[in-house]
């Protein structure tokens, strides 16, 4: 039976989600990733899909923008499709000053200026967190922790991924740069806009998440990543997406 917000049927998603946030960023992973992929919704245009990827079957949703459309999807994957692993593939802002655009952030956690956690648990300041088995599945295959090549030519700088936490804020364009510099100095790496309400909805509903990010902008340097660029880049959140689902 579909819900409000999702026009597919029971069994229509795979138990292992990818999420974007653009529905044409989800098209793309369906055409390009999945085999005999298929649409399942198209629900007030969030496009999703469901095909296969060697061999297992893997889901991929559009969230839109912000806290409050992801924590809709993915309440409804885990609570009336028994999707049971989602994985957030998006874009984040740079903050900490050894990241570049086109570097891939693994989120450890997810502090928020959001009020949805204020009012979750009321008198708690809730620690959002992702799947620990889903992390440790990207960050193996990242190779994060892994001793640097060694030779003596000198070779050109490749985007790096690094684990750590982010922000998940509620507003986009913000003048907060004492905040920022704060967060920094805690250790904090990007800013983006949903993975705590993902992680907070997947410790509610019993099942897993993670946000892989990738870094389109920098908060500190006029530097952002053109949009075909972008999308060249946003192939290897997915591929650890994937490798995530098949070692957790």
């Amino acid at each position: 039976m579909a819900t409000p917000h999702l026009g597919a049927e029971p069994g229509d998603f795979a138990p292992d989600v990818l999420m974007p946030g653009d529905p044409r960023r989800a098209s793309r992973i369906a055409e390009t990733v999945l085999d005999d992929a298929r649409l399942v919704t198209d629900v007030r245009g969030i496009l999703g899909y469901t095909g296969t990827f060697d061999g297992a079957p893997v889901s991929v949703l559009a969230s839109g923008m912000g806290m409050p459309s992801i924590s809709i999807y993915a309440t409804e994957l885990f609570r009336f499709y028994d999707v049971r692993r989602i994985i957030r593939i998006g874009t984040a802002g740079g903050m900490a000053p050894h990241l570049q655009v086109g570097d891939v952030v693994i989120a450890n956690a997810a502090h928020t200026d959001s009020q949805m956690t204020a009012l979750r648990i009321p008198g708690i300041h809730y620690s959002h967190v992702p799947s620990y088995a889903l992390l440790a599945g990207a960050a193996r295959a990242a190779g994060v922790g892994d001793p640097p090549p060694t030779g003596r030519r000198r070779r050109a700088r490749r985007s790096k991924t690094y684990v750590g936490p982010v922000l998940s804020s509620d507003t986009f364009y913000a003048d907060r740069e004492a905040t920022n510099a704060e967060l920094v100095a805690h250790g904090t790496l990007a800013v983006e806009m949903e993975a705590a309400a993902l992680y907070a909805v997947a410790d509610r509903e019993g099942g897993e998440a993670l946000a892989i990010c990738t870094i389109s902008d920098l908060l500190f340097a006029d530097e952002s990543l053109p949009a075909e660029e972008r999308e060249l880049l946003f192939d290897r959140s997915v591929q650890l997406g994937l490798a995530a689902f098949a070692s957790a």
